[in-house]
This record gives C-alpha cells, structure tokens and sequence, in this order.
C-alpha cells in the first residue's frame, strides 16, 4: 500500500478534566445540571469534544445538541459513519431523560433503537439532534429522538429504554 503524506491530515481536541465536573453532579437536579453545561458554566465531558457536540437547548424532559461532523468521521463509503449519528442520538435520549431526574439520580440505557433514513455527508453541513422524554418513571424512563440537518431534513429518529438508579460517581484517577 502506497502512502501519499501530502493527502495526510490531522485532527486534534483538547477537553476539561471531567472530575472538575462530576464533583457537582450530586448536589444538582439533571435539570440544573444540563442549564450548566449549555451556559457553560459546568464544562462538557469529554466525549462532546471528541465527537464535536455541542449543547444548545436544555428544559425538562428535552434536550438539543448540534454536531459538526468532519473528514475525521467519514467511513470507508465516503459519509458521516453511523456511529456518530447514534452516539449523537444515544447522548440527546439520555441527557434529556437526565434532565427529569433529581439530584443523586443517575441512569444507563437498556436498548437503543436507531433508524437511518438517509446517508449524512459534509455536504449537509452541521446537524441537529433533539431528544424528548415520553414517559418517565420512578424506575425507567422511555424517549425518542431525531437526527436532523439545521434545515430540518430528518436524517435518522431513534427511541431508548433508560433504567434510574441511586448514582455517586467515583472519584476519577488517571
């Protein structure tokens, strides 16, 4: 296999230790929690810098976060691979079933179920995904979502089964 250097790029991401951030998830309401993270007043986990999330829309029971995907996501087909946009749909089902949850709450996905509609290229620009709260429960909370362009064309719709559960999170160590 021959190597053009020239062709070569490079990407690189820099993100907030997140024990900084997990030292106030205890003490605040998902709701409050989020409010932080879209005004910047509590730093994003390292995933949304990763992955190019960012927070835009934070209320009880909805959430919205808009991406921006780049070469750096393209599978070998030459699109945005499917594993951004369910990731992307993964993390709106959860952080909106967040916000509905008290303080000492945490929550895991049991299922996740996603729907691609149509292929997702650069050409698309940045893409916008909400997530919404059907139900909640003491127990399991239930939610949909939507991949869309910012122009609204839907690009993928997802659905996910959240168990609640008691939640301290542990001290991180490198």
């Amino acid at each position: 296999m021959t190597s053009n250097t020239s062709a070569e790029r490079s990407e690189t991401f820099t993100w907030i230790d997140p024990a900084i951030a997990l030292e106030q998830l205890p003490r605040l309401s998902g709701l409050d929690y989020f409010s932080g993270l879209r005004d910047g007043s509590i730093a994003p986990p390292p995933i949304a810098s990763l992955m190019k999330f960012d927070l835009v829309e934070a209320k009880h029971g909805h959430v919205e976060f808009e991406c921006r995907p780049s070469e750096a996501h393209y599978n070998p087909l030459g699109m945005v691979h499917g594993g951004l946009a369910c990731t992307l749909l993964d993390t709106a089902l959860g952080c909106a079933a967040h916000t509905t949850l008290a303080a000492g709450l945490g929550y895991t996905s049991i299922d996740l179920a996603v729907k691609y509609l149509r292929p997702v290229t650069l050409r698309q620009g940045a893409l916008r995904a909400e997530g919404s709260v059907v139900k909640a429960g003491s127990r399991l909370i239930f939610t949909e979502g939507r991949l869309c362009t910012t122009e609204g064309e839907l690009l993928a719709t997802a659905t996910s089964t959240l168990l609640v559960f008691p939640h301290q999170p542990e001290a991180l160590t490198p």
